[in-house]
């Protein structure tokens, strides 16, 4: 029996704090036309101080799973791909397996910069395909406005905060992710990097005050990088999955600069129509970029059952990734309100018992 990995759930969160390229003009030196003609930026989300990576992804993760129309005790598995986790340890994927009261789903983060999603998706494809799991969540999350350095224009004006979602599920009808091509280079790590807070570089007095925390990036090399790994992993995933461009009906890149986007579109060949792009309205959110572009193209009807998608990324490492999908899913009606509220009730009552569990641990613990 063979068994495919399909898309069967999808959603997004993105903050409701909206950051425009004026409002960035009154903090470095930039304007609007700067960002727009070198980025094609026009606004991007910020999170507001209550927020995190967890919570975000919790948000993301809760939409997935009511379009699915599955509960999170259905869950065997969590995957939340980030480079801002909440922290180094406890996974964020065990925070968010917590809050949605997944009991019995294993979690798990992945670092691979922009390209964790497509990571993340392609790990799991392969896990239900190999029969290891059945029902996986896979999650792409970033809260980089608390990595970027607010007096560095070169970088600021980039990112955004947010995250996406997808269920996938074992299924015997033909379709769901048909390849995926995984690639990285070491020899590039520096170009794209968070100096410090690692066992290398700790945190101490000095790194703070040489600004070791925030993101440094060398953009014209990560830039001729991605406009050759883009095109490059696009063939190949299709020409693994035995397709051609003329199969394809959706190219989904990650979203990072206009004019990667435009560059890669003009090697490929490809009509503009072709290609998605929400880059003006959130800006590079990293890892959620695919994942948000996915459920927003979903939503628009750009993507129908039987067409073929194409997601690709790349980012620090260097990393790049590529997945081939036959979409197998139409857009489901909206649940009524009775089941909104029920599904509501129910992730409160999860997060009830996270707490008392939280406590019971605290009076039962043994004192030494």
């Amino acid at each position: 029996m063979t068994r495919h990995a399909h898309i069967v759930g999808w959603g997004k969160y993105v903050p409701r704090r909206v950051l425009t390229n004026d409002d960035l003009a009154q903090l470095v030196d930039t304007s609007d036309e700067w960002i727009r003609t070198r980025t094609g930026i026009v606004e991007r989300r910020v999170a507001e101080d209550e927020e995190t990576t967890a919570t975000m992804a919790v948000q993301a993760a809760q939409q997935a799973l009511e379009v699915a129309r599955l509960s999170p005790a259905q869950l065997d598995l969590i995957i939340v791909a980030t480079a801002t986790p909440d922290h180094l340890f406890p996974a964020t994927a065990c925070l968010v397996q917590d809050a949605l009261g997944a009991t019995h789903a294993a979690a798990f983060d992945l670092a691979a910069g922009c390209t964790g999603f497509v990571y993340g998706l392609a790990i799991a494809a392969d896990l239900i395909a190999a029969g290891a799991y059945r029902i996986a969540l896979v999650i792409g999350a970033e809260t980089l406005s608390r990595i970027v350095d607010w007096t560095d224009r070169e970088t600021c004006v980039l990112f955004g905060d947010g995250a996406g979602a997808v269920v996938l599920q074992a299924g015997e009808d033909e379709g769901g992710v048909l390849a995926s091509v995984l690639g990285a280079d070491g020899s590039g790590g520096g170009l794209l990097r968070l100096p410090a807070g690692g066992s290398k570089i700790p945190a101490s007095e000095r790194t703070v005050a040489e600004r070791l925390h925030f993101v440094e990036m060398k953009g014209r090399e990560v830039f001729r990088f991605a406009v050759r790994a883009m095109p490059a992993a696009t063939r190949e995933v299709l020409a693994k999955a035995g397709l051609s461009l003329a199969d394809l009906n959706l190219l989904i890149p990650h979203q990072a600069n206009q004019r990667i986007i435009e560059a890669a579109t003009k090697s490929l060949n490809l009509a503009a129509e072709t290609v998605y792009s929400n880059l003006a309205r959130y800006g590079n959110t990293s890892a959620a970029s695919v994942p948000i572009a996915l459920c927003e193209a979903v939503e628009e009807g750009r993507l129908q059952p039987g067409h073929l998608v194409v997601m690709v990324g790349f980012g620090a490492g260097l990393t790049w990734g590529a997945t081939a999908i036959r979409w197998t899913r139409p857009l489901p009606a909206p649940l009524p309100r009775w089941r909104r509220l029920l599904r509501r009730l129910r992730y409160w009552l999860a997060g009830l018992r996270s707490r008392l569990r939280r406590l019971w641990r605290r009076w039962s613990a043994p004192i030494i």
